[in-house]
């Protein structure tokens, strides 16, 4: 799915606020990313900084541990199971279009499932980390799923060139890859696990995908 596909399915899918901008802006690496905001409602590619996969999803559980939908280190940048949607949790007032500052805890919405970034104490299939899946749906959703975004540096609010880990809530585990690929279901696909242990490859990057401008406060 291209950029701007990417836009129009955003149009059709989600329910936009009147007083709220009608435009998004679609990026990538290649693009200038500098002082891009992410923002909630932002539809992105998740680029892990050491071996450049996506981070990635698809119909299909793992065969063991949790037996939920497994997540994965994709190497190419032009499948569509890698987009995740930016979402807050249900206890916040944040909204579409509002910043994401450092420390917010965040969710990660599948776009093709619609399920959500989540983590457990089951053991993962090839390192025997914390296990990361998909699981739930629109309206099923836990603090599993919660992400507490940690940016590298300075910056103030997530932008797209910033280095950033997320740290699950619920076990302390960073969102965390490595070159250990799967042989057989997601053959030459990355293992995703969680670690609980700050380290170089748990540290990642919005890649490609549709930005939403910032909603102006009144």
């Amino acid at each position: 799915m291209g950029f701007f596909g990417l836009a129009l399915f955003l149009a059709l899918t989600f329910d936009f606020d009147q007083d709220s901008p009608s435009s998004a802006a679609a990026s990538s690496p290649s693009s200038s990313s500098q002082n891009v905001e992410v923002t909630y409602g932002t539809v992105l590619k998740l680029m892990h900084e050491k071996t450049k996969f996506r981070l990635h999803s698809h119909d299909v559980p793992y065969g063991s541990g949790s037996g939920q939908q497994s997540v994965t280190g994709f190497p190419n940048v032009d499948d569509s199971n890698s987009y995740w949607i930016v979402r807050p949790t249900h206890d916040t007032s944040a909204k579409q279009g509002d910043t994401i500052p450092n420390g917010a805890i965040i969710r990660l919405q599948h776009m093709r499932t619609r399920k959500w970034l989540h983590s457990h104490l089951h053991a993962s299939p090839i390192s025997g980390n914390l296990e990361v899946s998909c699981f739930g749906g629109e309206s099923e959703s836990d603090t599993g799923d919660y992400w507490r975004l940690i940016i590298e540096g300075s910056g103030k609010t997530w932008k797209q060139d910033q280095k950033i880990r997320l740290q699950h809530v619920d076990t302390g585990g960073y969102l965390h890859s490595h070159d250990k690929k799967y042989s057989r279901i997601a053959g030459g696909q990355q293992e995703v696990c969680g670690v609980r242990e700050k380290r170089a490859d748990n540290v990642w990057l919005a890649a490609e995908g549709v930005y939403l401008p910032i909603t102006e406060s009144k």
